[in-house]
């Protein structure tokens, strides 16, 4: 199946992932909290040094921050995610899916050789890429592959 194939060959490049929204892990969660509603980004890529060490989403926020009462002048380090998994802009896109899924993550940096964050693959470019790209493979899918109706639907 060419889609299979595509997942295995084409690289995480491929698919775009948006520029890094990076933050210093020396900054508070109200620094952090700021940016990404004005950068209107739903995670940062915490930096140390210039390397990736850790990512902050909106569920940190929501887990680590809000439901346990902790102030908004908490250092971001106490919250972020530490050693996120990421991956590699030359990797197959498949690698990343399956990290993705395993994780139950929707956003995944994407880094170089030496672990410098160049971007950040989001669940919505992975759909976008699956569906511009094998357009009758997706749309064709039922919504339970393993149930199919017995009869046809519609007039």
């Amino acid at each position: 199946m060419e889609l299979t194939r595509n997942l295995m060959v084409e690289s995480v490049s491929r698919l775009n992932p948006t520029p890094p929204h990076e933050v210093d892990a020396g900054g508070t969660v109200a620094d952090a909290v700021e940016r990404m509603r004005t950068e209107r980004v739903g995670c940062l890529l915490v930096v140390g040094g210039g390397r990736l060490v850790g990512i902050f989403t909106e569920r940190d926020l929501l887990n680590k921050v809000l439901a346990e009462g902790r102030p908004l002048t908490t250092p971001l380090a106490e919250v972020m995610t530490p050693n996120p998994v990421s991956v590699n802009a030359r990797e197959p896109v498949r690698t990343a899916v399956e990290r993705m899924q395993r994780g139950g993550y929707r956003h995944v940096p994407v880094v170089d050789e030496n672990d410098r964050p160049v971007g950040v693959l989001s669940a919505k470019r992975v759909v976008h890429y699956l569906v511009e790209h094998f357009p009758a493979t997706v749309y064709n899918l039922p919504p339970d592959p393993d149930r199919v109706p017995d009869t046809a639907e519609g007039a």
